[in-house]
């Protein structure tokens, strides 16, 4: 029930028109609704509601595949709630890897991220180079990997290092870069890039992480080894900062761009090296292109009428959500929802 989970829903849907589908969810985001008049999870069989930290071996026994997209998603929430960013993206995963296993689960997938490579001068970063994780998140990825790994039985596990996510959703985030740019130029005319802009970013539609997910929920073993860790994404989809910023100006004409080059470093910045993923899944390849998921957004903003110039502070930023929920006490300081007054 969040960002791409609301497109993954739907795609499997598609994909799978006779498998049985289950949700599972806290519904942190479950309101956050754009653009649309109907609940993405109509097209699961079931939308169960639990905390994911609580989850069982027998709430898992009969599933053929599980995949973990719960997590304390960027690198601001994670910076603010860094000890629940481990407890979800690193040890729930685990524990919930391990609840799988048990479980005799096939196939568990895991939403990981190119994060990893943090800071990575050279050449694109290949699966078995170094990482350089440094921020939380991606520290909280990097260790649920490397816990995975060392998971024993017949369980397929795949880590799917996924580039920056971006594009519509029926539960949109302006928290990421293309998407808050589409956004900034829609409302003001005007983008920042708060970086010199050179900083290296993969870019990935949530349609084509979806595209993977369904790849991977029946991976053969042999396609990449009982445990697999992989770049996804596409080659051609490695960009500069300046570079995406560009290509919304020029989708938005006259949109004025802004760069700082006068800023510090970029913490982040790594291209990255896709070949893997496109020799194991040639048919689950992204197709949407960085101009497609531009228009895709100018769309779905139009459509819902958006015109907020404030909307770094508004319900399409997943910090403020949670914060407005602890701020009105309906979660504690561990993301744990309360019982609402009598």
């Amino acid at each position: 029930m969040g960002y791409v989970g609301s497109t993954v829903c739907k795609y499997l849907r598609r994909a799978r028109p006779d498998a049985i589908l289950h949700g599972f969810d806290n519904a942190y985001f479950a309101h956050c609704l754009t653009g649309v008049t109907r609940l993405p999870e109509r097209t699961l069989d079931a939308q169960l509601l639990g905390d994911v930290r609580s989850i069982t071996p027998e709430q898992l026994a009969g599933y053929d595949a599980v995949v973990q997209l719960a997590a304390i998603s960027n690198d601001p929430m994670g910076h603010k709630f860094e000890k629940i960013t481990y407890d979800i993206n690193q040890d729930t995963t685990i524990a919930l890897a391990r609840a799988a296993a048990s479980a005799g689960v096939g196939h568990f997938v895991f939403a990981s991220s190119c994060s990893i490579y943090g800071i990575a001068e050279g050449g694109p970063r290949r699966e078995g180079d170094p990482v350089n994780p440094v921020t939380a998140y991606a520290r909280s990825k990097i260790g649920a990997e490397k816990a995975l790994e060392q998971i024993d039985g017949d369980m397929v596990i795949t880590s799917l290092r996924f580039a920056t996510a971006c594009g519509m959703s029926d539960r949109l985030r302006l928290d990421l870069v293309l998407n808050d740019f589409v956004a900034s130029a829609m409302v003001s005319g005007r983008l920042t890039v708060l970086s010199d802009g050179t900083p290296w970013r993969p870019m990935i539609d949530t349609a084509d992480m979806a595209r993977a997910i369904d790849w991977a929920v029946d991976r053969p073993a042999e396609a990449g080894g009982r445990y697999l860790a992989v770049n996804v994404g596409s080659d051609d989809r490695n960009y500069q900062v300046r570079q995406i910023a560009d290509a919304v100006a020029e989708a938005l004409p006259g949109t004025e761009v802004s760069v700082n080059t006068d800023a510090p470093v970029d913490s982040r910045s790594y291209r990255v090296d896709f070949g893997l993923y496109k020799s194991l899944a040639p048919h689950h390849q992204p197709q949407v292109t960085l101009r497609d998921s531009i228009g895709e957004l100018k769309a779905g903003l139009e459509r819902m009428r958006f015109g907020d110039a404030d909307f770094r502070n508004s319900p399409l930023i997943r910090l403020k959500v949670l914060e407005a929920h602890m701020a009105e006490g309906r979660l504690d300081s561990s993301l744990v929802w309360q019982a609402p007054p009598p």
